[in-house]
This record gives structure tokens, sequence and C-alpha cells, in this order.
């Protein structure tokens, strides 16, 4: 009886602690990443991916996003626990200690970077490297803390993607990887600042100076507007260059000018769920955004 009895609860243990580990990872957003790396993949080369390359880049790359995101959670652990949104994560919660949390990014940190050095190139894993840096140290542990303009100095990190996953299969920094970067450094800002009007009061009782708080709400829409339609403006630059074809320019228009309606409407006409609604827009967005890139990359190859 007694087997019977603590074999349910150590499986229950091990499940959770699963569960705890994964979420460490944050797997919405990194599967949001790998889908732009993948991406980026497909547009550097004119035919079939190399398999192994590509298999072992997006291993690697998810990986060290995956620390990297471990590492977020372990520095914020304190923020996390003040803030409605994150008081239930692993570790404030008590579900996983920082020795275990460390030893967790360190690991799949060191894995994502053996693996990108020797199965795809050492560029890539030096990259992807300095992009785990930049989000999980001087993002998280200094930006974060220090300039409302924290999210915009540190997108750099989180619009790597794209150029990871070019690089992967060409080992070369290209000009048209450059513009992939750009499209999502220029999304972040309006992106996050929509969260962070939602979330204003949170981000204040944790004295973290994002824009809603510093600036007031009224500024941020404002921004978040202006950066739609930047946004809009930066992604007709594929077209324009020739890296991209008619199929794309529609889909990009229309997801564009639906992002400015969001903002347009969270400035002028909000209610309390407009901030919200802009936020999950912008997910959306991007996704759509490189399918469309993705499915006008292999339509043009089929015209020729």
């Amino acid at each position: 009886m007694a087997k019977s009895t603590t074999m349910p609860i150590m499986s229950t243990q091990v499940s959770s602690n699963w569960r705890s580990y994964y979420q460490l990872t944050k797997p919405k957003v990194v599967m949001l990443m790998l889908v732009t790396a993948l991406v980026g993949m497909c547009l550097a080369v004119p035919g079939a991916l190399p398999p192994v390359k590509a298999v072992m880049g997006l291993i690697g790359i998810g990986l060290m996003a995956g620390s990297a995101a471990a590492l977020n959670h372990l520095i914020d652990r304190r923020i996390d626990a003040i803030m409605a949104r994150t008081h239930k994560r692993p570790l404030p919660s008590g579900q996983l200690n920082t020795a275990r949390v460390f030893t967790f990014a360190v690991s799949i940190g060191v894995m994502g970077f053996i693996v990108l050095a020797l199965w795809v190139n050492p560029l890539t894993a030096w990259l992807t490297f300095a992009s785990l840096i930049a989000y999980a140290v001087i993002y998280t542990q200094y930006l974060k803390r220090a300039t409302p303009q924290n999210i915009v100095i540190a997108g750099i990190a989180g619009a790597m993607p794209p150029l990871l996953g070019w690089t992967a299969v060409t080992n070369e920094l290209h000009a048209n990887a450059w513009l992939l970067v750009m499209i999502i450094f220029i999304w972040t800002p309006p992106h996050f600042w929509a969260l962070a009007i939602h979330r204003r009061d949170d981000y204040a009782k944790a004295n973290i100076p994002m824009l809603p708080v510093t600036h007031g709400i009224a500024y941020t829409k404002t921004s978040i507007l202006l950066y739609t339609v930047l946004l809009s403006l930066i992604c007709f630059l594929p077209y324009l260059v020739g890296m991209t074809g008619d199929l794309y320019l529609v889909g990009s228009s229309v997801l564009n000018g639906g992002f400015v309606y969001h903002a347009w409407k969270l400035k002028y006409a909000a209610t309390e769920k407009s901030a919200m609604a802009t936020f999950k827009f912008s997910i959306i967005h991007l996704l759509l955004l490189f399918v469309c890139l993705l499915v006008d990359h292999y339509v043009m190859l089929w015209q020729l």
C-alpha cells in the first residue's frame, strides 16, 4: 500500500518540476524567435535548406534563447515576486531555488553553444552568445532598471534570430538579414509598451522605469502609434530592395494597417481592453509577417 501511495506523489513532483523548468525557458517567446530564425534560414538559400545545419541551428538557438530566458527569471526573481503578472513564476512561487535555476540556465546555454559551434559554425555560436549576454545581463541586470528606453536599446538582442538563422546556413552576414533584424527591432517597442500600459501599476510598484511609469500613458500611446507608422515604412524595405515580391507587399500592407489601426484606437478611442488587444495583435502581426516572407520566397522561386 505504501508503494502505491508514494509513486503517484513522486510522479506528480517530477511532472511539476519539468513544467517549472519548461516555464523558465519562456517557450512561447522562444517559439516565435525560432519561427523568425527559420524564415531567416529559408530566405538565405535559393533552394532546399542544408538539413543538418538547419536542424542543429534551430536546436542551438533554441537552447541558448531558453538559457537567456532562465537567467532573466533568476535576475528578476525579486521583481517578479512583486508583480501580479509574474508572481507565480517558478522562483518567486518557490517551485525552484536559485541554484537549480542557475545550473539549468548555464547547462542548456553551454549545450546550445556547443551544438552551434560544432555542427553549425562559430560565427552563429558567438553571435547567439552575444545576444544571450545582451538580453540576460545588459538588459535584465542594468538597462531594465536604468532607463525608460530600456526596451528600445535592448531590442536588438531580441531582433537577432533571423540573422542567426541566416548565418547558420550561410556562415556570412548579409544586408538582407539585417533588414529582418530591423523589422523586429522597430516592432519590439510598440509590442512591449502596449503590455506595459496594461501593467503600468505593476511596474510602478516594482520601481521599474518603463515608459508609461516615467512619461505617462498618453505619451506612451503616442510613441506606440509613431513606432507602428515607422514599422510600416521599414516593412516596405524588403520589397523595395527586391528581396520579396508582390505577395509579401500585399500581406505586409494589410498587417501593418491592422497594427496602425490598433495603435490609433489605443491612442484616440481606447477602452480598458485596448492595450492588451494591441499587444496580442502585435504578436499575430509579427508571426504572419514572417509567414508572408516565407510563402513569398517560395512563390518567387517557383515562378523562376
